[in-house]
């Protein structure tokens, strides 16, 4: 989730704090908030370097949406105007004919808080934000979409798992999705050196419970793990160095190594992550830290696709169903963002 400011300079020199999803209108089976769940009538709007609306990119592609839900990929590095559509001819969404994300936020409401974030929703025939609420959209998915998954979609969120996953995903929330950006974007030492803290702690904590199974919660895939993996994917590219969180690489713990690179090599993981958009958007947009814009030519890449051995814990990554078929045309990650 990114407030859709060129360089956003601000970072690094006041307080960091996450702005709450201003449109939360829920998308649902029944329509009870005005938007039903309806093929064709939605648009995705996602950027491959932003970790919240990755998840929704995931989610999309395990649950089989790509024919109910087209998705736009914006550009890594914005400009004033918010996230640009300049990966598409002529620099306009095909499908929305709209060149800034803004221009769906502004046809719902102008003057709105919180800045142009990604993931969003946008209804097609109106051309209007639907919801930028990155915490309900995936759940919505694999809950509220049910009638348009594909046969043999994953259950990401099974009700009677749901507490667990709940605490889990708070925790995961708290300490590791936001810790990283509290420590990257602290002002004070003591700000940065609590922030830093609390993201090794829960590591450590997650490192004890993954050594016992494959994954998060039970013995399938669940959203629990998507919203770690989106993080966990990112933290030697980005975290460790840009974002100081460096008491040690990803690599260097053989727990959560081998998790990440069990789901990266999992269908539906590894082939929507993109390294150089993720590279460039934080490196070239986060000038209040990195103000010259360099981006680092590591870390090397090639250890996403060595072998895990984490089958050996057992677990059925897709439960009673199937992983996803190939990537949908159009959709590929570039060759420069992949190993």
């Amino acid at each position: 989730m990114s407030d859709g400011r060129e360089g956003n300079s601000a970072y690094g020199h006041k307080a960091f704090k996450r702005s709450r999803s201003h449109f939360a209108d829920r998308i649902t089976a029944d329509g009870r908030d005005g938007r039903p769940v309806e093929a064709g009538r939605y648009r995705l709007v996602a950027a491959r370097a932003c970790p919240w609306a990755s998840r929704a990119v995931i989610s999309r592609r395990l649950l089989g949406l790509e024919d109910a839900l087209s998705l736009a990929v914006v550009d890594p590095v914005q400009d004033d105007r918010s996230w640009r559509f300049t990966l598409d001819p002529d620099g306009r969404d095909p499908v929305l004919g709209i060149r800034f994300l803004s221009e769906a936020y502004d046809n719902r409401e102008s003057d709105y808080p919180g800045g142009v974030s990604v993931p969003a929703i946008v209804d097609v025939p109106s051309g209007k934000l639907v919801t930028n609420d990155y915490q309900q959209i995936t759940l919505d998915f694999a809950t509220e979409w049910t009638a348009l998954h594909r046969p043999g979609a994953p259950d990401l969120y099974p009700r009677a798992l749901r507490d667990e996953i709940d605490a889990v995903m708070a925790d995961v929330y708290e300490d590791v999705n936001n810790g990283v950006y509290r420590a990257g974007f602290a002002t004070r030492q003591e700000e940065y050196e609590d922030a830093c803290a609390g993201v090794f702690r829960r590591l450590d904590l997650l490192t004890e419970r993954l050594a016992r199974q494959r994954y998060l919660v039970g013995d399938t895939i669940t959203e629990a793990d998507i919203r770690l993996f989106t993080t966990l994917v990112r933290f030697d590219a980005v975290y460790h160095g840009h974002f100081k969180c460096n008491r040690w690489k990803l690599a260097e713990n053989p727990v959560l190594w081998a998790y990440a690179r069990d789901l990266y090599q999992t269908p539906g993981f590894g082939d929507t992550v993109d390294f150089d958009h993720i590279k460039r958007h934080y490196y070239q947009v986060h000038t209040g830290i990195n103000p010259t814009r360099i981006v680092p030519v590591g870390p090397d890449l090639s250890g996403w696709l060595t072998p895990h051995h984490r089958e050996e814990l057992g677990g059925r990554p897709f439960g009673d169903g199937t992983p996803p078929g190939p990537v949908r045309a159009g959709e590929e990650v570039p060759a420069q963002g992949r190993p």
